[in-house]
């Protein structure tokens, strides 16, 4: 067995917690090829490994746009309640196969009404495969929590609708809202009064920003919409400037050579203040931020390796980050996987790998004492 294979062996049963994960992005690969076949809807391969491949191949063009197209498949075949049904079900039982025992769900129910679906018919749809999910895992001795996050889109006009959604079904499973989709050109701003609703109803907000675009986007995140958490979030690292001071003798010289750390100076820009000193929780999706360009437009390569992600600077800085897979059968991820890779780039033991499950199940809009026992719980189990 190779080092990566037996550490992620080691990892899968330990408990771990995901925020940013979209449930259109993870299906299983059968299941969608046997759904798009009863309603004739052309897949690339009807196998589910070439499938799963293609799709991980064309994720990983460095184009976010690109590596949205394949959603069209996914959600051509999550049009009905019996399969939006089915489709989160086996969403939480692969999460609980993964070793998660908490998530939260971001979808957009705007986008599952093609074939008659009113929107809360979509919410409860969802709501109910959660809970056969979770019924599921628990008559195999496992445990797990799932909450919906309820999306908006940015590029519709759909924001103040679909508040009122999410606001609706606040006690039956929806635990905040988010907004998705096209960055650039669509800030949070253009949902202002809505974001304004949800605080004034306390219902908690997470918003994409610092992923396909920059600084600005987070800043407006952080205004407009009133952002508890940065979906991604990693181009706050454009706000950061790292310098290493030129020693003034020979003297300096030798000094620095034995402690070349202390002659390094990072500045903190006003947002990146901002985000560290409040510890606004950055969802971090490492193997997607290299696969969508998020990454390379850090480092102005073509394509950035993992370790030349801004995860470990941030992580190193006192930001709040944690480790999530976006889209598990679009990236070809699990939970697992991705702590495993950000182990083997960075070096990391599992004391830090159970920081990012600690750092992500406080910054969950779960209630204190369901954050406080979970967090027991987790602690328990990785020590």
């Amino acid at each position: 067995m190779s080092t990566s294979s037996a550490l992620e062996a080691q990892l899968r049963p330990l408990p771990k917690v995901s925020l940013h994960d979209h449930l259109d992005g993870s299906l299983r690969a059968a299941t969608l090829i046997e759904l798009a076949g009863q309603i004739g809807h052309q897949l690339p391969s009807s196998d589910p490994e070439q499938l799963a491949e293609i799709f991980s191949t064309n994720a990983d063009s460095g184009d976010l746009v690109k590596y949205l197209e394949t959603f069209a498949h996914t959600t051509a075949v999550m049009q009905t309640a019996q399969n939006l049904q089915r489709v989160a079900c086996e969403y939480v039982e692969d999460l609980a196969a993964d070793g998660v025992v908490y998530a939260e769900v971001r979808w957009a129910p705007e986008q599952h009404t093609a074939e008659g679906l009113t929107l809360d018919q979509a919410v409860e749809a969802v709501q109910a495969g959660i809970e056969q999910g979770v019924e599921s895992v628990a008559g195999n001795d496992g445990i797990i929590a799932v909450g919906q996050l309820i999306s908006a889109m940015r590029q519709n006009d759909n924001g103040d609708q679909i508040v009122e959604l999410a606001l609706r079904h606040r006690e039956s499973g929806v635990v905040g809202f988010d907004i998705a989709g096209p960055e650039a050109g669509f800030p949070a701003s253009k949902f202002s009064a809505a974001f304004t609703r949800l605080a004034e109803q306390m219902l908690p907000a997470t918003v994409h920003a610092g992923e396909a675009d920059g600084v600005e986007s987070i800043r407006d995140a952080l205004v407009h919409g009133r952002a508890q958490r940065l979906g991604h979030g990693i181009r706050i690292a454009e706000d950061i400037s790292i310098s290493q001071e030129a020693p003034e003798d020979q003297d300096d010289q030798d000094r620095a050579e034995e402690d070349a750390e202390d002659l390094i100076e990072v500045v903190l820009g006003p947002v990146a203040r901002w985000v560290r000193d409040r510890q606004i929780h950055l969802e971090t999706s490492p193997t997607s931020n290299l696969q969508t360009g998020a990454a390379s437009a850090l480092t102005g390569e073509a394509r950035a390796q993992l370790q030349e992600h801004p995860f470990d600077m941030l992580y190193q800085l006192g930001f709040n980050v944690g480790v999530n897979t976006d889209n598990r059968l679009v990236s070809g991820v699990t939970l697992t996987g991705e702590l495993a890779a950000v182990a083997a780039a960075f070096d990391y033991e599992l004391a830090e790998l159970a920081d990012f499950q600690i750092n992500a199940i406080e910054a969950s809009f779960l209630g204190y004492e369901e954050r406080e026992a979970l967090s027991a719980h987790i602690l328990e189990a990785w020590q």
